[in-house]
């Protein structure tokens, strides 16, 4: 389906209209598959304890500089938490541990999970760490999670991440940051005067954050418009894809199928409760825009880009034999999972082309297994670019040293109530809803399986199998 998609994209241009009865399909097709009820083998291992996701919530995603700016990230992983508690009636001190990502981090709370918990109620005696792995950081929160209880330390852990956009850490210049501490440690007037006779106007210039690679220095969007260019993605493949990601959202918005988003009372202002990046717009209106990042010749446009998103994400993960002792009815099974690393200057978004056929091989599983895709959606182009190199023997050969390519999701099995292009990217929060929605649709659909995969920077990337749990 997905390799008719592309060729289909390349021989005729799409409307808008045409778009939209495409997304439409995608979703009914998705709702359909309800009745098809899967019979496959569990993935239960002899002897390995079966780790479950209990529940997921998180935050409404908001653009940055909108409702949550006058916030700290310690604010949006807090009440990410308490909703995760107030949904799942979990005793506080039932929780065993705490991991939370986070990737732009706030130097008053460098330890974000252990603020969050401490003002979330959490027992003090409770441990709370934070990881950071990029845009695949509560994957990564999700994953020590599970080892701590696979290994026998923990039955009960609540992990989850947190992004906030609207207000990051800008810094003095190198100069002026030597200047600054030099002062602290002068000991005399004069020596004091004489360093604050040293500052020059260009001492002042801050340092302001970009979102580059330390090791090429080039930006990600630089990257995924070379990376389209690479793979023959279009500009329109791009625009398409970004509309479709949009309309999915507002319809599974429209439909209450997004049930992990909570309702978030911001101090000040009003309660905040769904999404508010979501905005279907037209072919015709997403054609207009200029590139982003190479001009004049670029696909890659603030249409067909996620955008920086504020927002939280937490999900209660606990040994199957816990979790039933407690009452609960767990939403899915956390299966096989792998993490990827490769080229960051030339194949820094590739992580879902690398992991999907380990994890798939990890759990013996085929891709026609699989009935549910959640893919990280970082860039419409980034997306194409890796269908492209899933569906290529010659890309599987020359650099996954693979036999055979591996194929292409079904597209109406991927990303069905939308994405990160509409719902939002929240850099560390996202790895969280994918789980989640993945489990909520095994639910929904009556399917088996799911397989979320995303990339990070620094060329990494992340996969995971999940099993739906019997209903």
């Amino acid at each position: 389906m997905a390799s008719m998609l592309l060729t289909s994209l390349r021989s005729s241009p799409l409307t808008s209209m045409q778009a939209a009865q495409f997304a439409a399909r995608s979703l009914s097709t998705s709702v359909h598959l309800q009745a098809q009820v899967k019979s496959k083998k569990t993935l239960a291992k002899p002897g390995v304890k079966n780790i479950v996701l209990v529940d997921g919530v998180r935050t409404p995603f908001l653009l940055s500089g909108t409702t949550y700016a006058d916030l700290m990230p310690h604010d949006l992983a807090r009440a990410a938490l308490q909703g995760l508690l107030n949904r799942t009636g979990l005793p506080k001190d039932a929780v065993d541990y705490i991991v939370y990502g986070t990737v732009i981090q706030e130097v008053k709370t460098s330890n974000v999970a252990r603020e969050a918990a401490l003002g979330a109620g959490f027992s003090d005696k409770t441990p709370a760490h934070t990881v950071t792995m990029a845009c695949i950081s509560s994957n990564q929160a999700m994953t020590t999670a599970a080892g701590l209880i696979a290994a026998g330390q923990c039955d009960a852990v609540v992990a989850g991440g947190v992004e906030f956009m609207s207000d990051v850490p800008i810094r003095h210049s190198r100069k002026m940051r030597k200047t600054m501490l030099s002062l602290n440690r002068a000991k005399t007037l004069g020596a004091r005067l004489s360093l604050l006779g040293s500052i020059r106007l260009a001492h002042l210039a801050p340092e302001l954050p970009a979102v580059a690679e330390f090791s090429t220095a080039e930006t990600m969007g630089h990257s995924a418009d070379r990376l389209a260019a690479a793979f023959g993605v279009t500009r329109l493949e791009q625009d398409e894809f970004a509309l479709r990601s949009h309309m999915l959202a507002k319809k599974a918005q429209d439909s209450g199928l997004l049930s992990d988003v909570i309702n978030f009372k911001v101090p000040g202002k009003d309660i905040v409760s769904k999404d508010n990046g979501i905005r279907p717009s037209t072919m015709e209106q997403m054609a207009k825009l200029k590139p982003a990042f190479i001009k004049p010749h670029g696909t890659v446009t603030a249409a067909n880009s996620s955008f920086l998103t504020d927002g939280a994400s937490a999900v209660l993960i606990m040994s199957e034999e816990k979790a039933l002792a407690m009452g609960y009815k767990p939403k899915a099974y956390l299966r096989d999972f792998v993490y990827v690393s490769q080229d960051p200057k030339d194949q820094l978004l590739l992580g879902p082309t690398y992991s999907t056929p380990k994890v798939l091989e990890r759990s013996g599983l085929t891709l026609d297994d699989i009935d549910v895709f959640e893919f990280h959606e970082a860039f419409a182009g980034q997306i194409m670019a890796n269908l492209k190199a899933m569906d290529s023997d010659w890309f599987a050969q020359t650099y996954m040293g693979r036999k055979s390519k591996v194929g292409v999701p079904p597209m109406e099995k991927f990303n069905t109530w939308g994405g990160s292009l509409s719902l939002g990217h929240p850099f560390a929060a996202t790895g969280c809803r994918l789980v989640t929605t993945v489990a909520h649709r095994l639910q929904k659909e009556g399917g088996q399986y799911g397989l979320v995969a995303a990339c990070a920077a620094g060329g990494q990337g992340h996969a995971m199998v999940i099993e739906a749990y019997p209903q």
